[in-house]
Parts: C-alpha cells; structure tokens; sequence
C-alpha cells in the first residue's frame, strides 16, 4: 500500500511551499487509496515552536488536507533514533569522531589554501587513536569510499552521485542528540513510507539518506522532488511577494478550495484544465505532471479562482464565512435579512469573502450617501412617483415577481424610463446606487426594512 508523509519543520508558519508540498502527498495517496501521514521534524530546538506547531496543524485543518496518521513528533522519538545509532556504531557502520571545532576548522582551510572542495577527512573513521579527554564526540556515518548512489526520481528522472563526493555524515551530535538527515531515515523507515514527495532543496540530502537505508537493511521509497516556487521577478518567493503564510489567506477572504486549486496548478498539468474540485483533482493527479521547473506565483490567477469558486458555493455554505468580517466592521449579520439569500445575490459580483461582506454590509445597516448623490438621483421629478410606489410596497404580497411587476407598472404609470425609478429606490433601500437587480434586493432585504429605510429616506427628504 502506498504511504507518504508531510513532514514540516516547526520553525515558521505553513508556507505556500510547503502546503503544495502536502497537497501532492496528499492526493497522491487519496488517488490510490494510501495512507497519508503527518510527521512534525522539531528537532531544532532553538526554532521550533509550539505556536508554529500550532500554525501547521490549523493550516492543515483548513485546507481541508486530512491526515491518517499523525501528527507524529521527533522529539518523541529520541530513544529510538539513539536505539539505531548505538546500532549502526556496534556493526561499525558509524564511528565516533573527536574533532575539535577548531581543527575542523583548520583542516578547512588548509584544503582551500590547496584548492580541494573542504570536506572532513575522515581522521577518526578507522583510527586506533587513544580519543582524547574531555572531548564530546559527535558519532558520523561511514559513507561508502567507492561506488555512486543512483535513483529514479519521478519528477527529474534519473540522478546520480558519486560516494566519493559526499562526506562522512554527523548523525549525532556531541551532545548526543541526533541530526535531521538521520532522523528523517529512521522516521520515513519506521513509518513504512513508500513515496517521499518534498521539494528539490532536499535533493542533495538523498544520497545521504538512501546510504544510510541501505546500511540498515531497509527498503527505499521513491522519491518526487517538487521544484521551489518563485515570485513574479522569478526570485524565491518570500513575504515581499504578498501573503505566503497560508493562514493569511482566510484572513484575506479566499476559500481553501480555491488555494488548492491554484496550487495544484502551480507546476503540476493535465491537459487545458484550469478550474477543478479537489475530488476531479485526486483523479487527474499523477507525479509524472508536476514540472521539472519552478513555478511563479500569480496572485491574479489566484484572485480569478477564488471568484470562480465563489460562483460555485452556495449561499449557505459562504454565509459563515462571511459573517466574520461582517461582525469585524461593527455589523450584526443577525439583525436583518437571512445573510445565506445576501450571500447567494452578491456572490457574483465579488472576488473575495471580503469583498462580499463589503458589498453584503448594506443589507444590515444601510450607508449614508451625501447630500450631493441624494440630489443627483432623488429629482423632484421622482419624488411623487416614489411616493406613490412606497404606498404600492406596503401592499404588496412580498414576492420578488410581485415587486418586478410592481415596478414595471409604476415606471409605466408615471412615464419614467427604469433606471430614472431604480436608481433612486437603491439609493433609498442601500444607500448605494450600485446593486444586483433592485427587485432582487428590494426581495431579499425584506418588506419592513424597506419601507423603513423608503420612509426615512421620503421624510427626510421631502417633496
């Protein structure tokens, strides 16, 4: 059975990397029925933090990318990475070393003054040396001296690297602590994960990581490394970039379908399909689409999906999304109209929940034009015919055909074209001049509050 894993350091928020990094292991389990795994690497002690813990789980939650297993965390572990070190150094497979910071420093300047790539130069890998007193030593892995490490990736393809170039990993330090590159080996074979997917900054930790797997025996997964994303400028994305953190995006007002949507797209292709949901995603989705190059973030791609699945939901499902940065502007959502018939009306004309709860305001507490939009559109040529129609209103069975015919009949009576009638009454019922069909939401509003709102709007402006 096929098992990934997603396995954020806790230094930082949930990036935009690293959520499309979790998206492809997601669906790349969910498309065949795998096991999905949640692993938190808070090894770094000096940068790991409860609060970024904190941010990487509420991201998860809210992209919607549900994990099987997990969170597991790696400094719940520490007697097992330490179980298989003292292993590794009792096969001989890894040695202690008693380099001082200071001749490692001189051996690497002497390797430069040479011209040589500095490197440790594997003094203590066989020494039979008395170890010197009062020396902590860190424990290193016996990287094979010959030979090269070779895999199929299955997004760059076949990558090579000679044993002979890679260095005698630290696997744990002198205080005893173990290292990333080697816990992330014990993890991924303890957890039986069949496909590591994670991004192409990782590339260069594989070798290390494939030939401590193989001295322990164990089976090696496949690997996907996903190329970085960059900004417009074709520079590393970063925070100059706009929002890269993606707790900030429901702040901003965007649907978590929506921002997995466009990441799936973000270097990732199956044919011309642009708008998707995340079930028709899992289905299209392979490892051979994602592309071999990076890929630049557009936030008016962004913008536009998010507005086409805006479209899509319903006014139900937007109404609680909504409601928060409606109460953020000092607005009730629960003292007027039902804001699921507000949503559904203007969710057309927005591109972020934000903007939705701006134009949803309205309905709620109607704003205050100034006197000079109010004698722009409220004429005494309209006033009378205002009048008659807010006696025709209150009448009325409230019916949003019966308002459409009621309007019909009164810019008929009074010989006015309709906006001449509409724009004033908008202006009357919101305080704006600009809205969805005024019969729409003279409807949705509700009958007591526009008469309410035509009445004082009528004795404060009098004929």
């Amino acid at each position: 059975m096929i098992r990934t894993r997603f396995a954020p350091s806790p230094t930082g928020y949930l990036h935009i990397g690293g959520a499309r990094t979790a998206l492809f292991s997601w669906a790349f389990a969910r498309k065949f029925g795998g096991t999905f795994i949640l692993r938190i690497e808070d090894t770094d002690l000096e940068r790991s933090t409860p609060e970024s813990v904190q941010a990487i789980l509420d991201g998860m939650n809210w992209l919607g990318l549900d994990y099987d297993e997990g969170p597991f965390y790696q400094m719940q572990r520490m007697d097992r990475y330490k179980e298989v070190i003292q292993q590794l150094l009792d096969e001989g497979k890894a040695y202690y070393c008693y380099c001082s910071k200071e001749e490692l420093e001189a051996m690497r300047a002497e390797q430069e003054a040479r011209g040589e790539k500095p490197r440790y130069d594997r003094r203590w890998r066989d020494s039979s040396a008395t170890p010197p007193t009062g020396v902590s030593p860190v424990v290193r892995f016996k990287t094979p001296l010959d030979g090269e490490v070779a895999f199929d990736d299955m997004v760059k393809g076949r990558i090579s690297f000679q044993n002979a170039e890679l260095d005698d990993l630290i696997i744990a330090r002198s205080d005893g602590t173990p290292t990333y590159n080697f816990c992330v080996v014990i993890d991924d074979w303890d957890m039986n994960i069949t496909h590591v997917i994670r991004g192409d900054d990782h590339v260069n930790n594989t070798p290390r990581q494939i030939n401590i797997l193989k001295a322990l025996g164990a089976t090696l997964p496949q690997y996907a490394h996903v190329p970085m994303i960059l900004g417009e400028d074709g520079e590393r994305l970063s925070k100059r970039h706009g929002a890269v953190s993606v707790m900030q995006y429901p702040e901003d007002g965007y649907l978590p379908e929506a921002l997995l949507n466009y990441l799936a797209r973000l270097g990732w292709a199956s044919g011309d399909a642009e708008f998707f949901s995340m079930d028709e995603f899992v289905q299209m989705f392979d490892l051979g689409g994602i592309s071999k190059s990076p890929a630049k973030f557009n936030p008016e791609k962004l913008l536009w999906l998010n507005q086409q699945h805006m479209k899509q939901a319903s006014g139900a499902r937007l109404a609680p999304l909504v409601e928060p940065f409606l109460r953020r502007d000092g607005c009730d959502p629960t003292d007027g109209p039902d804001l699921a018939e507000v949503c559904e009306l203007l969710k057309e004309r927005a591109n972020t929940l934000e903007e939705l709860a701006d134009a949803a305001r309205c309905f709620f507490v109607p704003a205050h034009p100034d006197a000079d939009t109010v004698a722009q559109h409220l004429t005494a040529d309209v006033k009378a015919p205002l009048q008659a129609f807010y006696v025709t209103l209150s009448q009325l069975q409230w019916d949003k055909t019966a308002i459409h015919d009621a309007l019909k009949a009164a810019v008929a009576e009074h010989s006015l074209k309709f906006p001449k009638l509409a724009m004033p009454l908008r202006l009357m019922v919101t305080g704006q001049t600009q809205t969805p069909g005024v019969d729409a939401t003279l409807f949705v509003i509700g009958k007591e509050r526009v008469l309410a709102r035509m009445k004082a709007m009528l004795d404060a402006y009098p004929a």
